[in-house]
């Protein structure tokens, strides 16, 4: 049997979300219709407020539209879905990107100040750590942020694709320290948890079957909670001492490779 060929057609690009590419700056208003009232700047911002006052479970197309004392319907003009705007939301919430460190300074503290920028935009907005992550940054301010951290590593030998995982592996470190954070702060409702934690193990851990444990119980680990400050440098510092590894041991191989 024989088969017809064809020219293996290139994919096709994603089309963006409309409400995405208004963001940037790809699609205008809608023209049918009176002139609107709404704008999709002040429809996000709306549902930021309501995500900080009322916490991201809160926010839907109707209680924004009530917020901005207007339809659901409205906001459909502008925003396709939820998924859309609780993605332009998170966008908004970490604003702009760090500003570069002065030149000469290494690509360390470049990403030093990429972590704790982001660090302070989720201690800001706690709620944006309860939106699931659906994919890769698309929204303009995150993109900007994935060129700022790519940018601080552009001087080491790392591939490209080195330089996203160091990305990643960052971004993840500062989520999930600022997750940790935030709901040991909401277990502990303004008290200190490990000294209690250390009263109820003191009840069930003994030498013979904790050894570990109970040399760290009898020490001044759990005497009090640690500044929260103080387990992020901590944690930070351990992540880049291993990407620091890495790019040392990639500039070596560039050197032999001369």
């Amino acid at each position: 049997m024989a088969v017809k060929r064809t020219k293996r057609q290139a994919p096709r690009e994603p089309a963006l979300p409309a409400s995405i590419a208004a963001a940037w700056g790809l699609r205008e208003r809608p023209a049918r219709g009176p002139k609107p009232g709404l704008s999709l700047e002040r429809i996000v911002a709306a549902a930021v407020a309501v995500a900080r006052a009322e916490g991201v479970e809160a926010v839907s197309m109707s209680r924004v539209a009530k917020e901005l004392g207007s339809s659901p319907m409205s906001l459909y003009r502008y925003v396709g879905a939820k998924d859309e705007l609780l993605a332009l939301m998170v966008d908004a919430a970490l604003g702009d990107t760090p500003a570069a460190p002065p030149r000469g300074t290494g690509w360390r503290a470049g990403i030093e100040r990429w972590a704790w920028t982001y660090h302070d935009a989720l201690r800001r907005h706690p709620w944006v750590l309860r939106v699931p992550i659906s994919g890769p940054p698309i929204t303009p301010n995150q993109v900007r942020w994935l060129d700022e951290g790519l940018a601080a590593l552009g001087e080491t030998a790392l591939t490209e694709a080195e330089k996203l995982s160091v990305i990643l592996l960052v971004s993840g470190y500062v989520r999930n320290e600022a997750t940790t954070a935030a709901d040991v702060a909401a277990a502990a409702g303004g008290g200190e948890i490990m000294p209690a934690y250390a009263a109820a193990l003191g009840q069930v851990v003994d030498a013979e079957r904790f050894p570990a444990l109970h040399v760290a119980l009898q020490s001044e680990a759990f005497a009090r909670d640690d500044d929260p400050d103080d387990e992020f440098v901590f944690g930070l510092a351990r992540v880049l001492d291993g990407v620091e590894a890495l790019v040392h041991a990639r500039a070596r191989r560039r050197r032999r490779a001369r």
